[in-house]
Order: C-alpha cells, then sequence, then structure tokens
C-alpha cells in the first residue's frame, strides 16, 4: 500500500491544481463505454458469477487496445485510449468491439445497451474492498449506492480541459459548458426509464440514482470563476470514502473529509497516493482528471449506439466554431438551472423526468445537433458517423423524443404507460448523513413496489 510519507495540505492542493487541469489546444479525445452483461438467450435470467468471471478470464486473453474493467454488477468496460481524432476514437473502440462481442456469444453471453438495469435487482459479483468499502458508505443514503454501483451504465466523453486563455476553447468556458450541455446530452440520449420490469416516470432513471447519493461527492462543485480552486476545495472536503490497508477493511472514520484527514493525520498520515485514490472516489457529473469526463450520457441501444454521444460531444467541444454557438445555444440555460448544482438543479430535472419533451431542452438540443452535424465534416469525421448523427437528430431530437421513449412504446404498445410519481424522489439527505435513510429509492421510483 502507500510507501511515500505523508505530505501536506498546501502541496496537496497544489498536486491538485496541477494534476486535474491540464491546459493547451484541445488535441486528444476519449470515451468510456459501458454494457450491462446479459444472458443471450434470455435477458431476464440473472448471469451467475461464475459466468461474469469466465467473460473477464476470456476478454483479458484478447489483444484489446482499449482498457478493459468490469464494474461490481458485471457490466464490462472498455476505456479507449487518447486519440488524436474522433475517427482514431472510433476506429480503435470498434476493433476492440470486434473482438469482444463474438467472444461473448461463444459464452452465451449479450451486452446491452441501458442506463439502468431494466430486468433485476443490483447484485453484486466483485468482492474487492474497494467495492466493499464503497456500499458500505452508500447505503448510508438507501440502496441508491447498490443500484449506481451494480445496474448502471454510461457512455463516458473525455475531451481536454481547453487552453488557459479566454475564449470558445478556454478551459473556464468548456467547465461551464460542461455543465449546462450536460443537461441537453442527460435529455437527449436517456434511456433508461424501466428498472426491474417496471417503469420508474423518468426517462433516464440513471440520473436519479446518482441525485440520490451522498451530496458531498456526486453533485457538481461550486460554480465560479476559477474552476481548480472549486475542484480543490470540492476534493478536500469531500468525504473519505476508504482508507487502504493491506490487511482487513478499508473503512474510514465517519464523516472524515479528506482535509480532515490531512490536519488530524488520523487514523494514519495520508500520502499523494490516497489523494489520488480518493478523487476516483468522486462522481461528479463532470470529473477532471487532466481532461473533463462527462459522465452523464446513458448507455446507448445499438452496436454502435456509443458513436452519436461520442461524436456530438467532440464537435460541439472541439471545434471552435461549433463551441462557440454551443455556448452561445446554453448559456441562457443557466437561469433555469438556478444556483443549485447539477443534478439536482431544475434544468437537470426536468432533463431527467421528461427529457426532450421539456421545450427548453428540446429547442437546445435541436440547436446544437445542428451545429455539431455541421462541424463533424471539419473534423474528419466519415460519412458513416456524419449519417448516424443525422438519424438520430431525425428520429429523436426533432420529434422531442429519446431512446428511452422506444422502449416504453415497446413495453406499452396496448396500454398507455402510467403517470410518473407524483412525488420526485430528489434526495434531502445532506452530509453529514442522518442515522436513517431519508429516501427509500425503490419506493419513491416504483409506486405499489414493496420496500426491499
Amino acid at each position: 500500500m502507500p510507501a511515500r510519507p505523508s505530505v501536506t495540505e498546501a502541496e496537496l492542493e497544489a498536486h491538485l491544481r496541477g494534476i486535474c487541469f491540464k491546459t493547451g489546444p484541445p488535441r486528444y479525445i476519449g470515451v468510456e463505454i459501458e454494457w450491462l452483461v446479459h444472458d443471450a438467450r434470455n435477458p431476464r435470467c440473472p448471469v451467475a458469477p461464475e459466468r461474469h468471471h469466465d467473460a473477464a478470464a476470456a476478454l483479458r486473453a484478447l489483444p484489446l487496445r482499449s482498457a478493459l474493467t468490469f464494474e461490481p454488477g458485471g457490466q464490462l468496460e472498455l476505456s479507449s485510449l487518447p486519440a488524436t481524432s474522433l475517427t482514431a476514437c472510433i476506429e480503435a473502440v470498434s476493433a476492440d468491439l470486434a473482438l469482444v462481442r463474438p467472444a461473448m456469444r461463444e459464452l452465451g453471453l449479450g451486452m446491452a445497451g441501458h442506463g439502468h438495469n431494466p430486468w433485476h435487482p443490483p447484485h453484486r459479483v466483485l468482492t474487492q474492498p474497494r467495492y466493499d468499502a464503497m456500499e458500505a458508505y452508500f447505503d448510508r443514503w438507501g440502496s441508491a449506492g447498490r443500484s449506481m454501483m451494480c445496474n448502471t451504465a454510461s457512455v463516458q466523453v473525455c475531451v481536454d480541459a481547453g487552453q488557459e486563455e479566454p475564449g470558445p476553447l478556454g478551459l473556464g468556458r468548456r467547465w461551464r459548458m460542461a455543465h449546462l450541455l450536460g443537461a441537453v446530452l442527460v435529455a437527449a440520449f436517456a434511456n433508461s426509464p424501466v428498472s426491474e420490469g417496471c417503469p420508474t416516470g423518468y426517462r433516464t432513471t440513471r440520473q436519479v440514482v446518482w441525485s440520490q447519493m451522498d451530496p458531498a461527492r456526486t453533485l457538481a462543485p461550486s460554480d465560479g470563476p476559477d474552476p481548480r480552486a472549486a475542484w480543490t476545495g470540492y476534493v478536500l472536503d469531500a468525504p473519505v470514502m476508504c482508507v487502504r490497508s493491506d490487511e482487513g477493511r478499508w473503512d474510514a472514520p465517519e464523516g472524515l473529509t479528506f482535509r480532515d484527514w490531512v490536519r488530524t493525520g488520523s487514523p494514519r498520515p495520508p500520502t499523494e497516493e490516497d489523494l489520488d485514490y480518493h478523487v476516483t472516489t468522486l462522481f461528479p457529473p463532470v470529473r477532471p482528471r487532466g481532461h473533463l469526463e462527462l459522465r452523464m450520457i446513458d448507455a446507448q441501444p445499438g452496436d454502435g449506439g456509443w458513436i452519436v454521444p461520442l461524436a456530438v460531444t467532440a464537435a460541439l467541444f472541439d471545434d471552435p466554431e461549433a463551441a462557440e454557438s454551443a455556448y452561445r445555444v446554453v448559456k441562457p440555460l443557466a437561469e433555469t438551472a438556478g444556483s443549485r448544482p447539477a443534478p439536482r438543479n431544475p434544468l437537470w430535472r426536468h432533463a431527467t423526468r421528461g427529457a426532450l419533451t421539456d421545450p427548453e431542452l428540446r429547442a437546445a438540443a435541436l440547436a446544437c445537433f445542428t451545429i455539431a452535424q455541421e462541424a463533424l465534416p471539419r473534423l474528419g469525421a466519415s460519412d458513416e458517423v456524419a449519417g448516424a448523427v443525422a438519424e438520430f437528430a431525425e428520429r429523436y431530437v426533432a420529434r422531442g423524443r429519446c431512446p428511452a421513449d422506444d422502449l416504453l412504446d415497446t413495453a406499452y404498445a396496448d396500454e398507455p404507460a402510467p403517470a410518473p410519481p407524483a412525488k420526485p424522489p430528489w434526495p434531502v439527505a445532506t452530509a453529514p448523513p442522518p442515522p436513517e435513510p431519508v429516501l427509500a429509492y425503490d419506493d419513491e421510483l416504483i409506486p405499489g413496489k414493496d420496500s426491499q
């Protein structure tokens, strides 16, 4: 475990400022894609842990360029290497998927693109100390943490942090745009309206899950002119989820922030490596890791569904003309968002419940997709990629729909879909947490369902 000596609070602040926003002209693009793993013949049949482990062994023997990982519930994730162009990123990940999918089929397993598992309750198949500690920590807020760990999947797009100088590619502009455009991406690509076979009343149940957990590590940092200062304070003031150890559980004293840990040196003096690990336990909608991780997009249906959110996001962030135009479109959304952080503010709530049925979000999405379509040729995107974006825009955005609506249409082809719950399940927990969960996630999202 960590061997370096402990460091001072000032040194850790400098470390965070140095590694979390690496500035310069945008050059790289990346994507992290998650899938729910299911039985190929019957998705509603739970997959035994042994089959997950067999799949992991088989896939790790493949010559993949992307990093391969498995999430606590057995979700499969591919994380691309930083690519110097959108085309290179798509080609590299597509080549890896051409190896992964046949290997999974040989094992009788399928890969489903849903933001939240529509079939099963959460069931953890990984038992590492990190996940034991994470589950125990999030259980203080109710069952949403287990759903996040085991039942959610996403498309995470990674863009460079941007330039130090102001302007459409500047760090401050990109940071702010990510949090406003994020709501538009949530709405356009919402794809998780069902949990355990029941509609939840939300186009993206995955976003509801994220909003119900520890606010000190899942909400966006406070808005302000200096993203580095906001992020540094956010990281140091977030509670410590776990203290790593060579033996035993990785528990942490309840309510201990990282800043407290540095100042007290207890239960042992922290190190720079502890801080880096602490950052991996923070899950805001946009997470700076040198680059910016946009973490709000639901996993998408279809073999190539992940390409459209990647292409749209890359176009709006990395083409200077598109970045300027997109910022002008999303800037007025700040009035609806108000002062509360994402994903709990009104803008993100509207995206979560109604997606593009919300007139303001639909108008913004229409404008942003048009801007992205105009920019894609300038980024060297292929006709196939541009065509996929145009088809998505026509099928969904122009009609005020999202992929979640297809699932709801299929499930309720012969009867109207049930009305959403009367009481939104937005959390009221604040740190330190109350002794009992404030919200019962299953009760709030699935009216009439017995509490688990």
